[in-house]
């Protein structure tokens, strides 16, 4: 007998309708605050409805549009629930790489040319290091 549309669901019939393995939604819960399914006693996990709209939302955002688990935690801060829920409806807004595009036809000041400068310096003396690091690991 199926469910009705309000009913809870356990964790997984809410891993098979989100098409997504058990282990993903309990990892999300440790990543995205704003999941927190009710608890019944020994720890069994509840979806209400609407944490399965905002589930389908984080499914959308980082398996069909790009984004990063920081990039929909940022999201989540800016924007709050409703653009999860909005991208559970299907409406992901622009992609990274289109947001990245916008930035990199951007024109440079000559102060962000300095600071840009300066972290590829950081970085290469990084790269450096690591380098050196495993040359020793290769030698032993």
């Amino acid at each position: 007998m199926a469910k009705g549309p309000d009913a809870f669901r356990t964790i997984s019939e809410a891993a098979d309708e989100l098409n997504v393995p058990q282990h993903v939604l309990r990892f999300w819960e440790t990543k995205f605050s704003f999941i927190r399914p009710m608890k019944r006693a020994g720890g069994r996990r509840f979806y209400r409805p609407q944490d399965i709209a905002v589930l389908r939302g984080v499914r959308v955002l980082l398996h069909d549009a790009g984004y990063t688990i920081k990039g929909v935690q940022k999201l989540h801060k800016e924007q709050g629930l409703k653009r999860l829920l909005a991208a559970a409806d299907g409406d992901v807004g622009p992609r990274p790489e289109a947001l990245a595009a916008d930035l990199a036809n951007r024109e440079l000041t000559e102060e962000g040319r300095e600071r840009l400068l300066m972290a590829l310096d950081d970085l290469q003396s990084a790269k450096r290091r690591l380098d050196s690091l495993l040359s020793k690991e290769d030698d032993r």
